[in-house]
């Protein structure tokens, strides 16, 4: 196992994951960063909208709502009714997003309002340095047109209430105590008065929106005039990047490890399986899907809960003249998705015989109430590919008495009627803003992924069920 946590390519593959997660402020920063991943890699980008053109040995991607991506290569030998390995992840994790109407003035502060999207922990988001991420519609010469915005230095904070004035069981109001403040009214009112050039007239809806300083900070991170700005989506985001720590840095320490953990070892490993001509003698169609919302359920356009899936693997099915039905039986989805790692100060919350450790290798989530969608015939498929590639597995099973989360495996296996495991990497601090998990489980997942990529036909092939 320490050979495994010290490799060479265990530290670059743990400094590319950080790098990843640094330039992911927002699903749309993750997406564009997916993208040219793919495109340095050699895949074209299909869009939704028009007729596709499929080949065999083609590499291929596609977008939805800037915020979910579905990449896939089609082997050479492909064949009509051979089936898809999909690797699953999403793109999203819990954060506070800026509400549509966020100007608001308390005691003196310009605050901003937010809304609590997904389950996060909340209270982890107090006293932190925050900015915003995200996109911004706007006018740019007679069309619509989109912009990616991340400003870079601390202009939010949700202050914490001093301990003289709480209550040692003070609980997080969502909607009182979340809103973070951008400035003072007074200080604000000072600097317009002694600039007018600077002052913003309320002449937009936008404007009336949000704060005239909000505004023109957005305006001049993405350089377009206030009244050509049509609406946005911004989320929050910790300034503070993301890091190896720990005494001997075997730990990484990040925002949205869950899930850009996955989205990054699933886009790495399909890559890496396209190297050395391997689609020459590839049978199946590999892919990676990266959706949106699933923090919220998936019940989106960009969310696995949507005809998405089916669309795309029809259309994929009938540009190459094969049997869609017949592939779905011949497929197999991994559901990538972190999971709970033992913690040191709570070891009663684990199950007694499913304690998954840092470094001890990616978690086989099992749940027999079907929160997870692993089977006994997909757990065994698995553990065949991961000793091939000598990658250690682990189990979880939640206690009886304890809630269980749940993914994208068990909507995307009941809509598809598709063999789906569920798995992820082990971690601490889950929907936190600050996350941690080990350096070593990087390199395990995206040696487990690319070698499912490349064994599953073998293995297929091979499979005899009664």
């Amino acid at each position: 196992m320490a050979t495994i946590a010290t490799t060479e390519a265990s530290k670059n593959s743990a400094r590319a994951l950080i790098d990843f997660i640094n330039k992911g402020p927002s699903p749309f920063h993750v997406i564009d960063t997916c993208k040219k991943l793919l495109r340095t890699a050699g895949f074209s980008e299909v869009c939704e909208k028009k007729k596709w053109q499929i080949a065999k040995g083609g590499k291929y991607f596609v977008t939805k709502n800037q915020s979910c991506l579905i990449a896939f290569t089609v082997g050479e030998k492909y064949e009509s009714g051979n089936g898809f390995s999909i690797i699953g992840a999403h793109t999203d994790s819990p954060c506070l997003k800026v509400k549509p109407i966020s100007k608001q003035i308390k005691s003196g502060y310009l605050s901003v309002g937010v809304e609590c999207y997904g389950g996060g922990l909340w209270d982890t988001w107090f006293d932190r340095d925050l900015t915003i991420a995200g996109r911004v519609f706007h006018n740019k010469e007679g069309a619509i047109s989109d912009s990616l915005i991340h400003v870079k230095r601390p202009i939010l904070k949700v202050p914490n209430l001093c301990i003289h004035l709480a209550r040692s069981d003070r609980v997080v109001n969502k909607e009182t105590h979340t809103a973070p403040i951008l400035a003072t009214e007074l200080f604000e009112n000072a600097l317009n008065k002694e600039s007018e050039g600077a002052k913003i007239k309320d002449e937009t809806k936008v404007k009336e929106e949000h704060h005239s300083s909000f505004v023109r900070l957005i305006c001049e991170e993405i350089g377009c005039k206030p009244e050509d700005l049509l609406d946005m989506e911004l989320m929050l985001a910790d300034t503070q990047p993301a890091s190896t720590g720990g005494l001997h840095d075997e730990f990484i320490f990040a925002p949205r490890l869950d899930n850009l953990f996955n989205t990054y070892c699933a886009i790495a490993a399909l890559t890496l399986s396209c190297e050395n001509e391997s689609l020459k003698d590839e049978r199946y169609i590999r892919m990676i899907n990266l959706y949106d919302n699933e923090e919220v359920g998936s019940q989106s356009a960009q969310g696995a809960g949507s005809m998405l899936t089916e669309n795309v693997l029809r259309r994929v099915c009938e540009c190459l003249e094969s049997s869609f039905e017949q592939s779905i039986a011949n497929s197999f989805l991994l559901s990538a998705d972190q999971a709970h790692a033992i913690h040191p100060n709570y070891p009663g919350k684990h199950e007694e015989n499913h304690k998954p450790s840092l470094h001890g290798g990616p978690v086989v989530k099992i749940n027999s109430n079907q929160r997870y969608a692993t089977t006994s015939e997909s757990s065994s498929i698995l553990r065949v590919i991961a000793k091939k590639c000598d990658v250690p597995l682990q189990k979880v099973c939640v206690r009886n008495d304890s809630p269980c989360g749940s993914t994208i495996g068990p909507i995307l296996a009941a809509k598809l009627g598709m063999r789906t495991l569920d798995i992820g990497g082990p971690q601490l601090s889950m929907h936190s803003i600050r996350e941690t998990c080990c350096t070593s489980s990087v390199q395990q997942s995206i040696d487990l992924y690319s070698n499912f990529f490349i064994e599953l036909p073998k293995i297929d092939e091979a499979l005899k069920l009664e």
